[in-house]
């Protein structure tokens, strides 16, 4: 066990000669106090080893030198590599990362009805969850800046980065139909909780819409759909029901890498050959991706994550480094930023035979 802290505020006051109001001012970086008598007050906490308790911060009004990320999970390659993003950023500066984690229903109601963020960070960041009107308009309840990664774009006025997932959806089709295949195939992800078919993932659906979007306008409908989970054991079930069917496609479009990856990890099983008798491409760039020799869709994934964290430091002041109090959040609509898509052609995918 870590033992308490023993020194407290006075002690610190009384090494210096001040008022303990001048050394929560200094230790804070608010003003009222010279420089001299600033650097007399670090150094007095630094030789007693005194830190500014988080709690007693936000209790007295101050910042907690906190920021909440929540996302669904961690276990998966995208979110992992948003928390890297935002950990670059917020490193620096000494700020701490209060994660929550939401992978189901029932750990979203538990968290939304009792909002265990509030009073404990400075502001919020919601990595590509499914929110309902309720959950949004709790989020709002914390009164802090909330910045949203991801997922539904109207955050109502809050700060939005994020890809064009349509788009990207739209640019694997069209790579497919530009080297001549006609016969595409999609295996989607599908809700895999009861909750999200009333808060459904906004990722998922503009993938959707891009794939179809892309075939009509190519002149091509009531193509081959199958749904899955978001998931590497998903894409390998898919591909499994595909090839149960009496004609295959010529390609196959996956929502994901990871689901990619498992409808390659069947089709090798199955003796088919990729991409000779079926092209697969996905969307991400996973790490994996140029392992298996997968085309696939690049996005920024990390530097989404980056420009998250710098949305936050944008929106408050006075935390560790020299930033101090928390700005209202923003009431005025603020413009998405969308990073660009990319398509990359590795060995998966070739004209149809």
């Amino acid at each position: 066990m870590i033992p308490r802290q023993t020194v407290n505020m006075t002690d610190v006051a009384q090494r210096c000669g001040v008022s303990i109001a001048s050394v929560s001012r200094a230790l804070r970086g608010q003003p009222g106090v010279s420089s001299a008598t600033r650097a007399r007050v670090l150094a007095a906490a630094r030789d007693l080893s005194y830190v500014v308790s988080p709690e007693a911060s936000r209790l007295a009004g101050g910042p907690t030198g906190r920021v909440g990320v929540v996302v669904p999970r961690v276990d998966a390659w995208f979110y992992s590599t948003i928390l890297a993003g935002i950990a670059d950023e917020f490193d620096a500066l000494g700020i701490d990362l209060v994660l929550c984690t939401l992978p189901d229903s029932a750990a979203r109601h538990r968290f939304f009805e009792a909002l265990p963020l509030r009073r404990k960070v400075d502001a919020v960041v919601v990595v590509s969850l499914p929110l309902s009107s309720r959950e949004r308009t709790r989020i709002d309840q914390l009164g802090v800046p909330a910045v949203f990664v991801g997922g539904h774009r109207e955050v109502r006025g809050r700060v939005w980065i994020g890809i064009d997932d349509e788009l990207a959806a739209r640019q694997a089709v069209g790579h497919l139909l530009r080297i001549g295949h006609r016969d595409i195939a999609m295996i989607q992800a599908g809700p895999t909780d009861s909750a999200d078919a009333d808060t459904p993932w906004a990722t998922d659906q503009a993938r959707i819409n891009g794939f179809h979007t892309q075939m009509r306008e190519a002149g091509l409908t009531d193509p081959t759909v199958i749904t899955v989970d978001w998931s590497i054991d998903g894409g390998s079930r898919g591909m499994e029901e595909l090839l149960s069917r009496p004609v295959l496609p010529t390609a196959v479009f996956c929502h994901s890498d990871e689901i990619a990856l498992g409808a390659l990890r069947t089709l090798r099983r199955a003796g088919v050959s990729v991409p000779h008798q079926i092209s697969v491409i996905g969307v991400d760039d996973h790490p994996s991706a140029d392992v298996h020799d997968l085309t696939t869709v690049a996005q920024p994934v990390r530097e989404q994550g980056r420009l998250a964290a710098r949305a936050v430091l944008d929106q408050l002041t006075d935390l560790p480094g020299g930033q101090s109090s928390v700005s209202a959040p923003p009431q005025v609509a603020t413009p998405p930023t969308t990073l660009p898509t990319r398509l990359v052609i590795r060995g998966s995918t070739a004209p149809p035979r």
